[in-house]
């Protein structure tokens, strides 16, 4: 058993894969559908690249902003993305990892939290959160046309 928990969520997408990953790369789209349903976001500044930093902030509908930071330890462009989430709270790791399927593009993203009392509270709730995040991913597809038919 590691000391780490993991939240892991995986989708297969009917997109290309340059599209997929173009829609976590660039800020105008990224803003369009990133987190949970409900929030809206902004993008200030994006340096998509080993060491670069990306700050979005979040805003939830009853208007709260969760402006989080982020460092990006990795980039493979359109293969992967690493990076450490500092803020605004629950520090974390992700990856993204975008592979060629019959059908599209499987997108997996993995969570490594500290196990924490709190962190394994926030479990089910970040793991649901992340599937309303490939919903929203899949409609801004869709809406911009991107979706394979």
């Amino acid at each position: 058993m590691t000391d780490k928990l993991e939240i892991l969520n995986t989708r297969l997408i009917a997109a290309r894969r340059q599209d997929v990953f173009d829609a976590f790369a660039e800020p105008p789209q990224l803003e369009q559908w990133w987190g949970p349903d409900g929030f809206t976001n902004k993008v200030p500044h994006s340096d998509l690249r080993p060491g670069g930093q990306w700050r979005i902030i979040m805003t939830a509908s009853n208007g709260t902003d969760f402006d989080n930071l982020c460092t990006f330890e990795e980039v493979v462009m359109p293969e992967r993305v690493s990076y450490i989430h500092h803020e605004p709270m629950h520090v974390f790791h992700m990856s993204m990892v975008f592979e060629e399927e019959a059908g599209g593009t499987r997108l997996t993203w993995r969570m490594l939290f500290d196990r924490t009392e709190e962190n394994l509270e926030l479990e089910k709730f970040l793991a649901a959160a992340n599937e309303q995040n490939f919903d929203r991913l899949e409609r801004h597809l869709q809406q911009t046309g991107k979706i394979l038919s």
